[in-house]
């Protein structure tokens, strides 16, 4: 059993789907104090302060830790939640028809190992139909996703190559952390 050290419904469908036992709790940290446009730089500072206030909160005694964040570039820029619906439009219209690169970080620590890993999977998409990205926006799921993006959801059908693990892209890269849940 490990703790789960995120809100996140996708990376708990994520560890489920891999069979791995967990529980969800945890405490938040503020991604906005956090500055750099240098996409690897942040993920890393954004999982690390999010372990760092999840170890000193729950410690590892009880159950190993696992904390994560993801974050998109496209375009050159590094692209954040979408605070509103027209931000979120924007960053979606700059992956359109663009190679994405989708970087997740994770810290798995536990009694006997603690692991860091930043893991990468790039996406060439076609152009989004504007009536698709229209309802997408207007449905809400985009909120709470690095780049809006959902490579299980409205990006799916505009895939044109992938390079890396979807799970990665889905914020957590289950394959490289499932042979060290053995230990």
């Amino acid at each position: 059993m490990i703790r789960l050290a995120s809100s996140s419904i996708t990376r708990a469908k994520l560890l489920g789907d891999f069979c791995v036992e967990f529980i969800q709790e945890s405490i938040e940290f503020d991604e906005e104090k956090i500055h750099s446009n240098c996409a690897k730089n942040f993920v890393y500072q954004a999982t690390l302060g999010k372990y760092e206030a999840n170890f000193k909160h729950f410690g590892i005694e009880e159950h190993p830790l696992l904390v994560a964040d993801t974050v998109i570039t496209s375009g050159g820029m590094l692209l954040r939640k979408a605070r509103s619906i027209n931000e979120a439009r924007n960053i979606l219209l700059t992956q359109s028809g663009s190679v994405t690169s989708i970087i997740t970080c994770m810290i798995y620590h536990s009694q006997s190992l603690k692991l860091i890993d930043i893991s990468y999977t790039d996406y060439l998409f076609g152009e989004f139909d504007e009536a698709d990205l229209e309802a997408y926006l207007q449905s809400g799921e985009w909120q709470g996703k690095a780049g809006a993006c959902m490579v299980e959801g409205f990006c799916k059908s505009y895939i044109k190559e992938v390079r890396g693990y979807e799970s990665t892209a889905m914020g957590l890269c289950v394959e490289k952390l499932q042979p060290f849940l053995r230990l």
